[in-house]
């Protein structure tokens, strides 16, 4: 990652993607990847920005699969948009292994997985539509890398911000990031201080109603 990538992830550390949503419905931007998951519980927060690859059905003969990977910074997400299709896989374990070994921050796919065992034995944080054991080679090839692609419903254009966490997958416009963040840490700040009134013995509905809960992710709200 260069400096400004740097400067972009750092500003949504210690942010969640519930936060990050929230922030963007507030400003009007749409962002959150529809039905794309972790392949477990995934407790970290995978913050980068965005490699994106869009695939296409394979050609004759068919093209690379996976050799992009060599391509991709340290601290990249890899976002691949392979239109959803669950009957073929774009992600394996030799991936998961080299995209380790390169500090590779994460992957998301509009598409499934396999090999999940070498995944969740190593820590790779993997979003994906699900998993299915049969390879995309000779199904699917790399049509191009670094152009505007669609996760779920989300557009996702190379560097955009990708935050990841258990609850899903959120994409920050690269040139909004920097209010985004701003948004989501005002927004933490007051459901912060709800969950310490809570915690202080006031009901739930005082405690909202004095931060304004119910307006916090409405758009023209204060």
């Amino acid at each position: 990652m260069n400096a400004e990538d740097q400067q972009l992830v750092a500003l949504f550390h210690g942010l969640d993607t519930p936060g990050v949503s929230d922030a963007m419905d507030k400003l009007g931007l749409p962002g959150q990847c529809m039905n794309v998951m972790p392949l477990d519980n995934y407790r970290g927060v995978v913050i980068g920005p965005a490699f994106t690859v869009k695939y296409a059905s394979a050609s004759t003969p068919p093209g690379t699969v996976g050799d992009f990977l060599d391509d991709v910074a340290p601290g990249d997400v890899v976002v691949i948009d392979n239109d959803g299709r669950t009957d073929c896989s774009v992600w394996g374990d030799i991936m998961t292994q080299y995209a380790g070994t390169r500090k590779i921050a994460g992957t998301v796919i509009d598409g499934v997985c396999r090999d999940v065992s070498k995944a969740l034995d190593d820590g790779y944080p993997l979003f994906t539509k699900g998993r299915f054991m049969r390879t995309g080679k000779d199904r699917v090839q790399v049509e191009a890398v670094n152009v505007p692609v669609s996760i779920g419903t989300a557009r996702v254009v190379a560097r955009d911000i990708v935050v990841a966490d258990a609850n899903g997958v959120v994409v920050v416009p690269r040139g909004r990031a920097r209010e985004v963040a701003e948004v989501a840490r005002r927004i933490e700040e007051a459901e912060a201080a709800i969950r310490s009134q809570i915690a202080q013995g006031k009901s739930i509905r005082e405690a909202r109603a004095a931060r304004g809960y119910h307006t916090l992710q409405q758009r023209g709200a204060a």
